[in-house]
């Protein structure tokens, strides 16, 4: 199908992917018509000639991606990939953004539907695709052979204005253009246009040079063009550069829908009460969800190329999986055994921070599965988790196992989620706990995508001391744990850290964040032996000190303030300390193990934390004391802020015993 021709059954299959998104957004009224009308042609092209994927083969390691950034156009997702052969059926495109329906209002991540990311919030897509670009890179150099090419995929996105408006995407093709990632072609539908006007409005840069700088080479076609598009796409797929490549596509926004298209009314539902007579306009009858014959019979021999595509790459993938045992063994992970976490070195010392203890961790970590990646946001000196025995990874290096994001905090968690979506590598990236704030956008959308990404925030609280208030993030471990589905765990010691980090990598459907100290922390002595904490962690919380006498107060705490809990107690006969580095983790345990941890017949009781206190109130509840930071703090040493804001020993003691007297017990 590479030369076109007057008749171009394209040209009908075009027309009627309109006509289901018109009557799915009709049916809703509610959805995005503008994007799926304005880029019809470009989605015959992709789904009925060019994208190297198998729908009978969803998985298939070397199918093409596509990822549609702009998710407001879900719609015409779904609809190209019904038409396809997808186990996405007429029934479902008919339910339209309806409760329980798989079609969502905007993509949700389903790799066996063909949808290859979670996208919504503009520009995530993007920088999801260079994620997946860099993990099939990272993939092919691993293991394609001299004779065997068996990863050679491209990774095509179709964004919008809005989607490259927003910085995580300057961000992230800044860095696709860095790494000449030579396998990402991103299609710009440029219409002119969002959502409450015109373009020129907010914009009046010239794209072209922008991606020019970003170091892209740049194509345009007229996207409603079946014949230039085509072309246009094919020269970028065929371009020998070393570089990304992307399509400026102009196009019509609701084109078919006279009455708006081209305006901003186009971009939502605005269209919809002009859909029949654009339905008669483009040819279509009145039944609704009409496809043709011709459309159908198209895509069943679209669907046999597709099949042979992949059968073909099959026989090649036979004869290197014959030739290299090891890597296949390695492709498949069959060679890789549960890590051994008892295994894991003792360290002996008197204090020492959890970043550095992390870092060691993190090196033992790598020696068990090679395929961990780590990448930082210009901080590796400061978070500790380079990997050693790699160099770090370059369009010249595609083995190195060290991303450097530059400071680009959003789109690093982006892209991270674009390689965990990808599937094969474990990536770990890092930055300071506080500017976790640029990263939240993309954290949020990994717990919702249920991403196994982890994050190593280091510098956990007012103890950074002289970078003063914009530095200490008193409210960020607070906000962090609002967010559903991931996991925040803050250790106290090395191993803890390593039970940390063993919880992280259990954890397959939801992201960990490791909130680690800046300073120096002594080794905790539990009442059950120097091991106990690190198979303890997983379970959230723990008994660290039992008490001696009948049970009256619980302290919790958890990180650097865990000491200081511990300190305490040794005083008082009748307390117990409980870590809790997870409360996540803790409430999924069974209740019987809760009530062992917290049993409801000891109401006293006081948390410790150095940030805001509002999310421990669940543990110690209306009759319990919080020994809290609930205002930012100031420039000085961390020794005067942890006094200043009773982060001691004899603060805590002076705490408890007002507790206690108060009530009496």
């Amino acid at each position: 199908m590479e030369e076109f021709v007057d008749k171009n059954p394209l040209k009908l299959v075009a027309r009627d992917a309109r006509g289901l998104a018109l009557d799915a957004v009709t049916a809703a009224n509610s959805g995005h018509l503008g994007m799926p009308l304005g880029c019809a042609e470009i989605g015959a092209v992709l789904f009925g000639d060019k994208l190297r994927c198998d729908p009978s083969h969803p998985t298939w390691i070397n199918r093409d991606r596509f990822v549609l950034s702009a998710g407001h156009g879900s719609i015409f997702l779904y609809t190209w990939l019904h038409l396809l052969g997808y186990s996405i059926t007429l029934d479902d495109i008919k339910l339209f953004r309806r409760t329980g329906s798989i079609t969502h209002g905007h993509p949700e991540f389903n790799k066996m539907l063909g949808i290859e990311c979670t996208t919504g919030p503009l520009g995530q897509g993007i920088a999801n695709a260079v994620g997946i670009a860099l993990s099939c890179k990272k993939m092919g150099a691993i293991f394609n052979t001299s004779k065997h090419k068996i990863i050679d995929n491209n990774v095509i996105c179709l964004c919008g204005d809005g989607c490259l408006q927003e910085g995580v995407a300057s961000e992230a093709c800044s860095l696709a253009g860095h790494w000449k990632l030579d396998n990402l072609i991103l299609i710009f539908d440029s219409n002119n246009v969002t959502l409450d006007a015109e373009l020129s409005r907010s914009q009046t840069e010239d794209i072209k040079k922008r991606f020019e700088a970003y170091g892209f080479q740049v194509f345009r076609a007229n996207g409603n063009d079946l014949k230039i598009f085509a072309n246009e796409f094919d020269a970028a797929r065929r371009s020998k550069q070393k570089c990304p490549k992307v399509i400026i596509c102009d196009t019509t926004i609701g084109y078919g829908i006279d009455e708006v298209a081209g305006t901003n009314k186009a971009h939502g539902a605005a269209g919809v009460k002009f859909s029949d007579t654009a339905k008669k306009r483009l040819g279509l009858p009145d039944e609704k969800f009409f496809v043709s014959d011709t459309t159908r019979n198209f895509f069943k021999k679209r669907q046999q190329q597709c099949q042979k595509l992949y059968s073909k790459w099959q026989k090649k993938f036979q004869k290197w999986q014959k030739e290299n045992p090891v890597l296949y063994l390695r492709l498949t992970k069959a060679q890789n055994s549960e890590i051994k976490w008892s295994r894991f070195s003792t360290v002996e010392y008197d204090k020492m921070s959890t970043r550095e203890a992390a870092g060691k961790v993190l090196q033992e970590l790598v020696a068990r599965d090679r395929d961990i990646l780590s990448g930082s946001a210009d901080l590796f000196s400061s978070t500790c988790n380079y990997i050693k025995h790699s160099k770090p990874f370059s369009c010249t290096n595609l083995r190195g196992k060290n991303i450097y994001f530059g400071i680009r905090e959003h789109a690093m968690a982006a892209i991270c989620n674009g390689i965990t979506y990808d599937g094969f590598f474990r990536i770990i990236c890092s930055t300071f706990l506080v500017f976790s704030d640029y990263m939240r956008a993309a954290m949020r959308v990994a717990a919702l995508a249920k991403l196994n990404v982890i994050y190593v925030l280091t510098h956990d609280s007012i103890a950074v001391g002289e970078d003063g208030p914009t530095h200490q993030p008193v409210e960020t471990i607070a906000s962090l744990r609002c967010i559903p589905n991931l996991d925040i765990v803050r250790p106290a010691d090395y191993d803890e850290v390593v039970g940390a980090w063993q919880l992280a990598f259990s954890n397959i459907d939801r992201p960990t964040a490791l909130i680690l100290s800046r300073q120096d922390l002594p080794k905790i002595a539990t009442s059950f032996g120097d091991r106990t904490s690190r198979s303890a962690v997983v379970n959230g919380a723990y008994i660290v000190r039992k008490e001696r006498d009948v049970l009256r107060v619980i302290i919790l705490a958890s990180g650097s303030e865990l000491n200081l809990a511990v300190k305490c107690a040794e005083k008082f006969p009748y307390v117990r300390v409980v870590s809790m580095p997870c409360m996540e983790a803790f409430e999924r345990q069974s209740e019987a193990y809760k009530n062992f941890i917290l049993p409801n017949a000891c109401r006293c009781r006081i948390a410790i934390e150095a940030g805001i206190g509002m999310p421990w109130y669940k543990y110690v509840g209306i009759d319990g004391k919080v020994v809290s930071v609930e205002k930012f703090g100031f420039s000085g040493q961390s020794s005067d802020l942890l006094k200043h804001f009773n982060m001691t020993t004899d603060a805590l003691e002076d705490v408890l015993n007002n507790f206690v007297n108060n009530r009496k017990i």
